[in-house]
Order: structure tokens, then C-alpha cells, then sequence
């Protein structure tokens, strides 16, 4: 009765929530995404436990049978993106989506870029890989994240990250143990993270259930 209980007030406070984001709708963002834009905090607490399990780490130190920096890219304009550009730094790859529970990582992202600037380089991926949460195009992906989440680090054009035919060639790495040397994780959904030192080597993957201001995170780029 007592857990019953529990739930109702739970599903009441949800409820007054979601009206209250609705009649609040932000100008730039739908329904769904000033929702989900809101919940975010209470996703991530309900999924902070498992992100830790699924982190991987490259504990050997092994190095990558292909040099990351041969990779290369199309940015958000169709520009190319020269992964030999970002020699010296580090790199943290993720791949994102508008309409996604994990959008709101975008808002840490930019914070995680501009606290380690000029030592750390984020780069964000769009893909409507999963649930097809990211059916817009180029240019309304990059209108959203800089309106909504004030997004200033590189976004490259949505590709596929996935392990299929089409996959885009930096994922391909990432998740090919003979190209990067150990990994062979494939983002598991949106905004998983991967990070890349200064000399290329691939040493940590992130699930998306670990926030990009978590202090594994943070230990790790210092």
C-alpha cells in the first residue's frame, strides 16, 4: 500500500511536470524536446549506476594499428575536417541527437569545452541511429544546438555510427579493434563518448549514461 502509494505521488509530480513544460514550450524547441530538455536530470539519476559498468578503458596503453590522425570528416557545412588538425590534444567524440533523453548532454558538452580549452577538443556526431531521434537536416541540427544549447565546439555532418556498410570512417575506427587496436564498442545509443589522447591513442569509451561532467570523465582528460 505503502509503495502504491509512493507511485501515485510520483506519477503526479511527472504529470504536473510534463503540463507545466508544456505550457512553458520553449520558441525553438517542440514539445517533446522541451520534455525531454526538462526530465534530463531525472534520467540521468535513474541511470548513473549502469554507466559505470559499461565504461571501457584501454588500461595497456595500446596503441592504434591505424593513426587516428589519417581520418578525416564533413563538418556541419561541408567542410572537410581533418582529424591531424587536432594533434597535441586531446579529443572527445560523441554522437548525438536532438530529440533524445540524453539530449541535455549537449548543455555539459559545452561546458566540458570551454573548462579544458585549448587542451581538449569535443566533437559531436549526429546520427538518426536510434529511434530515428535525429531526422532533421544539417543546418537545422546546427540552428538547434547553438539556439537551444549554446553549442560552439565542432559538429560534423550526421552520418551513420553504427556498424553497418555506411558507417562514417571515425566511428569505424573507434569501434574496430584492428584499427584503433582494442576497442570494438559501437555506440550502444545517442551521446556515447569516446576519448582520444595526444598522441592518437584511443583510451576510454563512455556510455551515454555517464554524464560528460562526471568526475571518471573529468579524471580522465586530466
Amino acid at each position: 500500500m505503502f509503495k502504491k502509494s509512493i507511485m501515485i505521488k510520483i506519477g503526479i509530480a511527472i504529470g504536473i511536470l510534463v503540463t507545466a513544460v508544456m505550457l512553458m514550450k520553449k520558441k525553438d524547441m517542440s514539445y517533446r524536446q522541451s520534455i525531454l530538455k526538462t526530465m534530463y536530470p531525472v534520467i540521468m539519476w535513474s541511470s548513473k549506476s549502469a554507466g559505470k559498468k559499461q565504461t571501457l578503458v584501454n588500461k595497456e596503453a595500446i596503441q592504434a594499428a591505424v593513426s587516428f590522425y589519417t581520418l578525416h570528416a564533413k563538418d556541419i557545412n561541408g567542410a572537410d575536417f581533418n582529424m591531424a588538425s587536432l594533434k597535441g590534444k586531446k579529443v572527445l567524440i560523441v554522437n548525438t541527437a536532438s530529440d533524445c533523453g540524453f539530449t541535455g548532454q549537449y548543455e555539459a558538452l559545452e561546458k566540458l569545452s570551454k573548462q579544458f580549452e585549448g587542451k581538449l577538443v569535443v566533437i559531436g556526431f549526429p546520427a538518426n541511429d536510434f529511434k530515428e531521434q535525429e531526422k532533421t537536416d544539417d543546418k537545422n541540427i546546427a540552428s538547434f544546438c547553438q539556439k537551444n544549447y549554446g553549442v560552439s565546439f565542432p559538429l560534423m555532418s550526421k552520418s551513420v555510427v553504427v556498424k553497418k556498410n555506411n558507417q562514417n570512417e571515425v566511428h569505424k575506427w573507434l569501434s574496430d579493434p584492428s584499427l584503433n587496436g582494442w576497442c570494438s564498442q559501437a555506440p550502444a545509443w545517442n551521446f556515447c563518448k569516446y576519448l582520444i589522447n595526444e598522441q592518437g591513442v584511443l583510451t576510454h569509451y563512455f556510455p551515454m549514461t555517464v554524464d560528460p561532467l562526471d568526475q571518471s570523465v573529468i579524471d580522465a582528460i586530466n
